[in-house]
């Protein structure tokens, strides 16, 4: 993100006014990594209870996976949404901000699947992952959905829920599938 907020604007001094400047792309693009600053160190709190995170994983197109987290629970792709100040609405299949319709639940079902796909071909195993949607400085978050296909929590509860679900994986697992993931090669393809 920092590359990007860069490229839209080199010159460091209009970056910094730009940053404040409603509706601009840069404000745009600094509001979102603040959110992925603030989901990256509430999962960075999952290292004492056998858990492994990995940040800004690239992938060879230049897009990211903004988080990965890999522990006794399993593996969970994590796209962080910093909605400062808005109402957040999840139903059974969307997610709306202020009353508008997004497509985070198709974006970060998609990712989950392709996640799966090349960890489970680089691992020699089924590798399942579940998406995760961190929602960020969100005046409000309501959810509606009895089973949600994508697991979504504001973002000063994600830590707890995470170490809270069930086991599914042993140590050792997770260590391979961490080992697999940290590999840039894993994502280059």
């Amino acid at each position: 993100m920092r590359q990007k907020i860069r490229e839209l604007q080199p010159n460091p001094a209009l970056r910094l006014i730009n940053r404040w400047v409603p509706g601009s792309e840069t404000r745009s693009w600094s509001d979102g990594l603040v959110g992925e600053r603030v989901t990256g160190r509430r999962l960075n709190r999952l290292r004492s209870r056998g858990w492994f995170t990995l940040h800004a994983v690239q992938w060879a197109s230049g897009a990211d996976i903004d988080h990965l987290a890999i522990g006794p629970a399993g593996v969970f792709s994590i796209n962080s949404k910093r909605h400062r100040g808005k109402s957040v609405w999840y139903g059974d299949s969307a997610i709306t901000v202020n009353g508008s319709v997004t497509r985070h639940i198709a974006i970060s079902q998609s990712e989950a699947r392709r996640v799966s796909r090349i960890l489970s071909k680089r691992s020699g195993a089924d590798v399942p992952v579940r998406p995760v949607i961190s929602v960020v400085h969100a005046a409000k978050l309501t959810i509606k959905s009895a089973s949600p296909p994508v697991l979504v929590l504001a973002v000063e509860h994600l830590d707890r829920v995470l170490s809270g679900l069930a086991p599914t994986l042993s140590p050792d697992r997770v260590a391979h599938i961490y080992g697999v993931a940290r590999d840039a090669r894993t994502w280059a393809g």
